[in-house]
Order: C-alpha cells, then structure tokens, then sequence
C-alpha cells in the first residue's frame, strides 16, 4: 500500500514475525513533482489506511484479550517477548528516518534554499511522512487500554492538544499565504512596467508606484496584526475613495478562522511549554516517538510562521531545547540555528517574513526604486542595464512565486487536515482504552 503527497511516497508495509501480524513499517523514497490533482489518490489511500488500522486494530485485540484460545503460556510469552523486540526495532527505525529526512532538509540543493516555496513543499512531506510513521507505530497491532496507562494517560492528550494548536497555525500560515501573493501581483506590476525598450518616464513612474506599495506590503510591523492596515497601505496610491469598512471586511474573509488578538508568536510559545524529553527506560520505549513527533510539529509550524507573514509574530521564540544526545537532533538542531539567526535579523529589519522569494524580491525592490526615482529619458545607458537585469531576475522570481504559491496553500490545508484525522483516530484509541472490556 502507498500515500503519496507532494514529491515523496510512503511505503506501507506488514512485516510477519513469529506466525502473527506486527506493525506498520514505514519507508519513503523522493519523486520527481507529484500532479496537483493528487489530492483525490491521497484521500483514498488515507481511507484505505484508515481501514486497514482498524480491521488489525480487531484482530490484535482479539488476540490479546484471549491469549489462552490460541496458545499456551509459553508460547503466548515468547511471542510478547517477540512483540517489545519488533516494537524497539520500529522505534529505531522510526528514529532514523527523523534523522534521515532532516538531514536532507539541512543540505539544500543551489535551486531549493532554505525557507523557500520548494524548501517549504519538502518540510510538509517530512511532516505528513513522519506523522503517519509515527501513528502506525503508536496505534497499529496495539491493545488500546495500554495507552490508557501511565505515562501515556499524560502524553498522549499533551500531544492532542498541542495538535490543536498547529491546527490554528495552519490557517493563520495558510492565510498568510495570499498576503505573499499579493506582493507577487505587485511584482507582476513592475515587471509589465519596467520589461519595455525603451523605457519611457511613464514606465518609470508607474514602477515606482507599484514598487512603494510593494515594499510597504513587505514592511509591515508585526504589532499591527490585521490585515486591515496592510491593505490600506498598498492601496495607498488612487484608491482614495476606498470605502475602508470594504476593505476590512474582504480580508476578515480571508482570515476568519483566527480571532484578531490571536498571536501566532504565542501559539509557539503554548506548543513549547511543558515539552519535556523521555528519561530513564521511557528514553527507549513508546514515549520517545511521541517527544519526537511533539518537537517534529513544533518545529514544522515554528518555519512556517518564520517564513510566511502571519498575524502578532513579535516575540516568536528562536530556541526550544532539544537533547544533542537524540540521533535525530543535530540536523534539526542546526536547521532551527540557521533559521533563528536569520528571524534575528529580520526582526531588527521588520521584513514581513524569511520566505526566501520575499528576501530576494525585497532586495531587488530597493534597487529598482533607486533606479526608478533618478530615472529620466532615455536614462544612463549603464543603470538601465543593471536595472534590466534585476527586472529579469524579479521575474524569475514571480514564476516561482506563481507556480508554487498555490500547490504551497493546498499542501498546508492537507497537513491540516491530516492532523484532524489524526487527532480523531487517537482520541477513538483513548475512548476504547478507558472502556471496560467484556
């Protein structure tokens, strides 16, 4: 059985051990770009998955609460003892490809830099690869009155309402989105502008417009929160008679699901707190993939709200403590330093967000509105130059922006969506655990 999202496809596997049925293994291997009508196979193989889950979850059930039917004591021990084997041999496993993924997310190719649209495609991947790793780990061929005990009466509901809270990350960087895309359209302005031989002042004037309102888009103070201000501001040139009552209520329809004193920087911040590693024997049983996948959430929601403008980020922590010990935590660990050294200048700059495509488009705007602000006709034969080719890079720029801004939405309302169905399924497993057995 396969899932596939977004480039990478999740193999789905039952291994066989001792004559019984043991867990889910996980494997992933990297695609070329998958279709953007996918969506449809995705679902049906969740389903599929979601079935499967449910008819071994019966079985092992079965099995378990009537051990003496199929085999003698011995024998039923032996194959307990084979259980908690296979059961450190996924956790391993599990852990390795944590490692694995955010190794190559840490070494970028020259065309996929860090924190960029593409970069941003493979964070959701690794996400949505380790979540369901994670969940056929923790779910899969398991009584569920044993994550009822202690200390998963604990953890497990931590992580339900920690998944809750990225489920409100993803529609505040969800809707943050179409704020990146209205800097695209501005982009699209000055290229239409500036793309012509010659160039004429009206050319130049025109630009130089579209490039305020660009840079005022990407400058704004996170205090602000609302999108309300952005939009006066970029329409700040002949839309004065604008009523601002339709103003605000075109972006209160973009952003809806998040109330207007939310802060996304807070958000991170309740994820964060109270997030401690496994000690002692808990460091290799069960509770280690749970702290694992805790900080995998963490971290994924942490770079999207970095990356892309979202609402109240003053305050966005830059460090959440990780054990250096863990096989998986230096390549993640240096992730989060890079990211956090760049969030650092960017607050001491005030750029809407470390979303590489905003960074280059920022530092080509401050150049074209130089050029634009001197320009005359027929202007200086050299900056002319130069500012053509900032132009052509300015449009490369946008064709990236325009191809891979949409799939990017969908990608983060399908993470959304996988945490809802993944939250529903852990919470049934809880509800059967605590029911009484009969």
């Amino acid at each position: 059985m396969t899932w596939s999202k977004g480039g990478t496809i999740c193999f789905f596997f039952l291994n066989r051990k001792a004559g019984k049925e043991s867990r889910v293994s996980v494997l992933r291997t990297s695609l070329g770009p998958s279709p953007l009508n996918s969506s449809q196979a995705i679902l049906s193989s969740n389903t599929t998955l979601f079935h499967c889950k449910n008819q071994l979850q019966q079985k092992c059930n079965a099995f378990k609460r009537k051990p003496s039917v199929f085999l003698g004591e011995n024998q039923y021990q032996e194959v307990i003892m084979d259980t908690q084997e296979q059961e450190l041999e996924d956790i391993e496993l599990f852990q390795k490809h944590v490692s694995d993924r955010f190794t190559e997310l840490s070494s970028p190719p020259e065309d996929d830099a860090l924190l960029s649209v593409s970069w941003l495609h493979r964070l959701l991947d690794v996400f949505l690869c380790c979540e369901a790793e994670f969940e056929a780990i923790l779910i899969m061929d398991r009584d569920p009155s044993q994550l009822s005990k202690p200390p998963f009466d604990r953890l497990i509901p931590e992580f339900i309402e920690r998944a809750v809270k990225a489920l409100d990350i993803c529609n505040a960087v969800a809707n943050g989105v179409d704020s990146v895309r209205h800097c695209q359209k501005l982009s699209e302005i000055v290229i239409s502008a500036l793309d012509q031989n010659p160039l004429g002042d009206g050319h130049a004037k025109r630009a130089k417009k579209a490039l305020l309102m660009l840079l005022s888009a990407m400058n704004l103070d996170d205090k602000e929160g609302t999108h309300v201000k952005a939009t006066e501001r970029s329409w700040s040139f002949g839309r004065r008679g604008v009523n601002k009552e339709q103003i605000a209520g075109h972006f209160r329809s973009l952003s809806w699901q998040v109330a207007k004193n939310w802060s996304s920087a807070k958000q991170i911040q309740s994820m964060i707190y109270n997030l401690v590693a496994p000690r002692g024997a808990e460091a290799s049983g069960l509770p280690s993939p749970i702290y694992t996948m805790n900080v995998i959430m963490i971290f994924v929601m942490w770079a999207l709200v970095a990356a892309i403008p979202c609402q109240e980020r003053n305050g966005l922590p830059t460090h959440f403590p990780v054990p250096k010990q863990l096989n998986w935590a230096h390549s993640l660990i240096g992730l989060q330093e890079k990211i956090a050294d760049e969030w650092k200048k960017k607050e001491k700059k005030g750029m809407s967000g470390l979303l590489d495509e905003l960074q280059k488009m920022e530092k080509l705007a401050q150049s074209l509105i130089d050029f634009t602000d001197s320009f005359h006709f027929p202007g200086d034969a050299e900056k002319v130059k130069e500012a053509a080719a900032n132009v052509s890079e300015l449009k490369e720029i946008f064709g990236r922006m325009d191809q891979g801004l949409t799939p990017l939405q969908m990608h983060i309302r399908e993470v959304f969506h996988r945490i809802v169905r993944s939250r529903t399924e852990f919470l049934d497993v809880l509800e059967k655990g605590s029911a009484p057995v009969v």
